[in-house]
């Protein structure tokens, strides 16, 4: 019972891996966003009372390892995130003093499965998901 959060009447341990992808899977996440994305992620997850466990920043999909409590549905966490991380990355790269809505610069869906017990199995996928990326890369004839 050590690795379960608690709130005023619950104990949980509620992790989820999440994937998602830039609008028509863009190669944008390098540079200088790469490096202050993550920091982005983590204080919007935070905002939610949310906390990011484990993540890779790629050129192309975003992982995340992410404990999200029972209070909040997963679809809204996510939303957030994604928004909120839009609207500021415009306001900062995109050079507009004011952007209240964001640019489409993520796609609309995400992937999302359950951790469990395996929290393990998918933190390493997470880690390595960079070089399994770039050892297939050869074999895509669609880039």
């Amino acid at each position: 019972m050590d690795d379960f959060d608690s709130l005023s009447h619950s104990r949980w341990e509620c992790k989820y891996h999440l994937v998602f992808i830039p609008k028509g899977r863009r190669k944008v996440l390098s540079g200088q966003w790469r490096s202050h994305l993550g920091e982005v992620f983590h204080k919007r997850a935070s905002h939610k009372e949310c906390r990011i466990e484990e993540g890779h920043r790629m050129a192309d999909p975003v992982h995340r390892l992410i404990s999200i409590p029972p209070k909040y549905a997963v679809s809204e966490v996510v939303g957030y995130i994604k928004g909120k991380s839009a609207i500021h990355l415009a306001r900062v790269y995109g050079e507009r003093q004011r952007n209240d809505r964001g640019q489409p610069f993520w796609a609309r869906g995400y992937c999302v499965s359950t951790v469990g017990r395996n929290e393990a199995t998918i933190r390493t996928y997470i880690q390595r998901q960079e070089a399994e990326d770039q050892r297939l890369e050869p074999l895509n004839p669609w880039r």
